[in-house]
């Protein structure tokens, strides 16, 4: 049998730790397996080293199917039992971060990238990253605008979020634009992905062609817009520890409530209409 422990969902973990020759592995498998399913095992998930590949096949002619890999292993899955598959599916989300930075003369940090759909387009756009497994939204942004312009940041809020579908290799996008105070003001350009960066009114930003013609960029505009004039409230992010584990750090996303709310935003419009014109789409 192949050494394993049980999980509290009544299946069963295998990892398959020494090196075995195909002829030895698969009739080991087959009896394992076939035991599993006399214990009323559930799900059975199996952890292949890169270096063991070569089972693999033997491993998928029993009825395993790949749920997904990491650099050093394949994680493989079998249903044993003729009930629904209850197995959960494989991570289905990434999660991006916008970094929304105003100084004090209405400028907001601004990039040009050297790669991707902005590639040579001349839009100027807020700093984005993606969150790589450990990261938290408030720090990863932080030094996502530390390593590509070399400013100094610090969290405040989460301005908004939004979710997308069919994104990055088929997989749902969700993503968060925060609002950074900056402490330090000199941009210092990471030459990878970055082409150029720089200061830059925000009014100028927001009335980019392609950020007025572009729905989604036009909304998060505008939402820019009424922060920098003290009409529109964030999110607090709040220190917490994950229920799966103890003392397992995670953070939790709060909305500010602001009494008043409703009445600033009525009067910031009625103001900004008087004396600018009214825009297309309001924030609030």
């Amino acid at each position: 049998m192949l050494d394993g422990f049980e999980n509290s969902y009544g299946g069963f973990t295998v990892e398959v730790k020494e090196r075995m020759d195909a002829d030895v592995f698969a009739p080991l498998f087959r009896a394992s397996t076939s035991s599993w399913k006399l214990q009323g095992k559930k799900g059975v998930w199996l952890k292949l080293p890169r270096e063991y590949s070569h089972l693999a096949d033997i491993i998928v002619k029993e009825g395993f199917k790949y749920h997904h890999a990491e650099p050093s292993h394949f994680i493989l899955v079998c249903w044993l039992p003729l009930t629904p598959d209850t197995v959960a599916v494989n991570a289905s989300r990434r999660i991006g971060v916008g970094a929304f930075v105003l100084n004090n003369k209405r400028e907001v940090l601004v990039v040009q990238e050297r790669n991707g759909m902005f590639q040579d387009t001349g839009v100027w756009k807020l700093p984005t990253g993606v969150l790589n497994e450990g990261d938290s939204i408030c720090h990863a942004v932080v030094k996502e605008v530390k390593e590509e312009m070399g400013v100094d940041t610090k969290f405040v809020e989460v301005l908004c979020f939004r979710q997308s579908h069919k994104s990055f290799f088929t997989k749902s996008d969700l993503f968060f634009l925060c609002v950074l105070q900056a402490e330090s003001a000199t941009t210092e350009e990471q030459d990878v992905e970055i082409k150029a960066a720089k200061w830059m009114p925000i009014e100028e930003y927001a009335a980019q062609p392609f950020v007025v013609e572009n729905k989604q960029f036009n909304f998060m505009a505008n939402i820019c817009l009424a922060k920098a004039d003290n009409c529109y409230p964030g999110s607090a992010v709040l220190a917490t520890t994950a229920g799966v584990a103890e003392g397992l750090p995670s953070t939790a996303i709060t909305p500010k409530l602001r009494i008043t709310w409703q009445v600033v935003c009525n009067s910031w419009i009625v103001m900004r209409n008087f004396f600018l014109g009214p825009r297309p789409t309001g924030p609030c």
